[in-house]
């Protein structure tokens, strides 16, 4: 080999080194997960900025609205469907995106369905009505349509709603802080941190009872089951449960906020704001700073962390005191 090929060769190496050096600095900056907001003093910027009043529902609107756009606006911008390196070959973030959108979810559907209906009979809000579906597009849905572009499209609708209740001569524009509106809607939350506890518990495998038909002897399901199975996530997934649960731990927690903002007089009513307070403080355990580079998975009492199970903790903690609070506002 000649001394200008073994010149060129070197070149070639150091710019594939630097390429993945980049691509290597570019996935540690798009892994940072965004930081926790000011919900009530975001709400009322925007409002200052828009002139608009701050009404009721005004703080749970726009922070459904904040936390949406993060999504999309946070360092590397939106990720899961990304076909193309670094982020292609990343999942914690992805995971941690899905966790958030699923709560996105939740809250526009109780939005369209609960928050903006005075009862069961009255007609949906049009906005609503529009940009609830747009989040249901799937998360790593790329070519047309995007999950961007369906995002920002409900974004969009959501704005115009915020607009509209705090619209003075748009009566028919409104945001009902009731107990049932509020109880129904944690129901949708408790489900999902139930769902994200068993898995992040799975880390370590349980042998769990068939608890399926909740002990009613009459009652069936479609097939037999097992009346015991073994539960164990694989161990390539335990750090997308943990990293999903991050993510939808951090949408809720804002929400929370935002409710007990816009839910203050119904919360005092029902004697349930401490209760409120105290699955905020439990979910703001879940945000602290990971200081391990990776996710360990140790045995029960083992020699090694197990950060799922310590995730797990929180959260059940957190779902526990969700079903006390949804019991102390069915309560007259």
């Amino acid at each position: 080999m000649d001394h200008k090929t073994h010149s060129h060769m070197g070149k070639v190496w150091a710019a594939l080194a630097a390429i993945l050096l980049l691509g290597y600095g570019l996935a540690i900056y798009w892994s940072a997960e965004p930081e926790q907001f000011d919900v009530v003093g975001s709400a009322k910027r925007h409002a200052e900025q828009t002139n608009t009043q701050l009404v009721t529902g005004y703080v749970t609107t726009h922070t459904l609205i904040t936390v949406s756009q993060t999504l999309l606006d946070k360092p590397g911008g939106y990720l899961s469907n990304d076909v193309l390196p670094p982020s292609v070959i990343m999942d914690n973030m992805p995971a941690w995106e899905y966790g958030a959108l699923e709560m996105v979810r939740d809250m526009a559907l109780s939005m369209r369905k609960d928050f903006s209906r005075s009862q069961s009979q009255s007609t949906e809000h049009p906005s609503l009505k529009k940009a609830q579906p747009q989040f249901n597009i799937s998360s790593t849905a790329w070519l047309w349509p995007s999950a961007e572009g369906e995002y920002r499209t409900g974004i969009a609708h959501l704005n115009d709603y915020l607009l509209q209740i705090s619209n003075p001569a748009d009566q028919g524009s409104q945001f009902y802080a009731r107990a049932d509106n509020l109880r129904g809607w944690l129901k949708e939350a408790e489900k999902r941190l139930g769902s994200l506890s068993q898995r992040l518990s799975a880390s370590v495998g349980q042998d769990r009872l068939n608890t399926d038909l909740a002990g009613d002897s009459a009652a069936n399901q479609a097939t037999s089951a097992a009346n015991h199975h073994e539960v164990k996530t694989s161990w390539w997934k335990i750090d997308d449960v943990f990293y999903e649960s991050r993510g939808a731990t951090w949408a809720l927690l804002h929400f929370l906020r935002a409710v007990e903002y816009d839910f203050a007089d119904v919360l005092e009513k029902k004697n349930a704001k401490v209760s409120l307070q105290q699955i905020i403080r439990e979910l703001e355990a879940t945000q602290e700073t990971v200081w391990s580079p990776m996710i360990l998975n140790g045995s029960g009492f083992g020699l090694v962390a197990n950060h799922s199970l310590v995730m797990a903790n929180y959260i059940s903690r957190a779902n526990a005191a969700l079903i006390e609070l949804s019991e102390l506002l069915a309560q007259g």
